[in-house]
């Protein structure tokens, strides 16, 4: 049996082969592993023009239209996650190309919702690096999140996660979305309010609403203007949710008091980006689901996907 190539892209860590048995599939793929990003999305045709099968992170590598029907021998596409905004499932559909997703473990983006909020108030990683730099003894003065509002823009399962913990950590917390009742939100135990209310009462705001054409610009420029100029912005969702050029704005002229910022609207973001040059800002490298338990889970339900499509019975399809 002649081997099908597999590629698997976007591993940053170097973690995919040690975090599943890709033994299994030894006689039926050959692994290729890509650990930077395409630099263009020609670069990434180029690269896996010769692939039948593809092993995706996410929305680290686009699969648009014009890329799936330039790879002509791809017949399995994997991402990790039961949703990819970048995939053209319509595109892979009409070339018979299988796309599968995989499970997931936890609320690990909740945990660095709230890293990026008490990192904006108490500046732990800032005085750390000032700390190990031989620095002089602290400079910095830190702000008590007890008592402040945290406003929170989608309150699906991980909205419901960060509200809890937000909770427990003496907030008052309210709650905006397009779809969301006065009643989802008296059972969370939070409070409801107006798109206008949330971005002009909430002390701390934090985006958990899925990245589509109607959130897409979500945060105008219009919602950061209400908010207080103590108050912070965290978008560990996705970048073009928030209007970024009206964030810098604001960040840069200091509307606002900062930004906690893990997802971006080019991404990674490029070196020289203006953002990077801001000291009201808590930058991460999209780090909200990267964890080990996380990737054990990715990675082992790829391997059980490509298994159970030899077999002619794929499991976790999406299109």
């Amino acid at each position: 049996m002649t081997k099908l190539r597999c590629a698997i892209l976007d591993d940053y860590q170097n973690v995919a082969l040690k975090f599943a048995d890709w033994s299994q599939l030894k006689d039926k793929i050959g692994i290729t592993v890509f650990d930077k990003p395409f630099a263009s999305q020609a670069e990434a045709i180029e690269a896996l023009k010769d692939f039948e099968i593809i092993c995706a992170m996410r929305e680290r590598t686009p699969f648009s239209r014009e890329v799936i029907e330039a790879l002509p021998e791809l017949k399995l596409l994997l991402t990790s996650g039961m949703r990819n905004a970048s995939f053209d499932l319509d595109a892979a559909k009409a070339r018979g190309v299988t796309v599968c997703g995989t499970g997931g473990v936890g609320n690990a983006t909740a945990g660095l919702t709230i890293g990026l909020m008490l990192e904006l108030t108490r500046h732990i990683g800032y005085e750390n690096a000032r700390m190990h730099a031989g620095e002089p003894w602290q400079i910095t003065m830190g702000r008590d999140i007890e008592g402040m509002t945290l406003g929170i823009l989608g309150l699906g399962k991980l909205g419901i996660k960060v509200a809890t913990i937000a909770k427990t950590l003496g907030m008052n917390v309210i709650a905006w979305s397009q779809n969301l009742t006065k009643e989802k939100c008296d059972e969370a135990g939070v409070g409801y309010a107006t798109k206008e209310d949330l971005f002009a009462k909430a002390d701390v705001i934090s985006i958990h609403v899925v990245l589509s054409k109607r959130s897409r610009g979500l945060v105008t420029k219009d919602d950061l203007a209400r908010m207080k100029p103590t108050a912070y912005l965290i978008n560990a969702a996705r970048g073009p949710i928030v209007d970024e050029d009206a964030l810098f704005e604001v960040l840069q002229k200091k509307k606002i008091a900062g930004a906690g910022l893990d997802t971006f609207s080019i991404e990674p973001l490029p070196v020289d980006h203006p953002l990077r040059k801001l000291d009201n800002v808590v930058l991460t490298p999209h780090l909200g689901y990267v964890t080990e338990d996380n990737y054990r889970r990715y990675y082992s339900d790829m391997v059980e996907n490509i298994s159970a499509w030899f077999n002619g019975v794929p499991v976790r399809v999406m299109t």
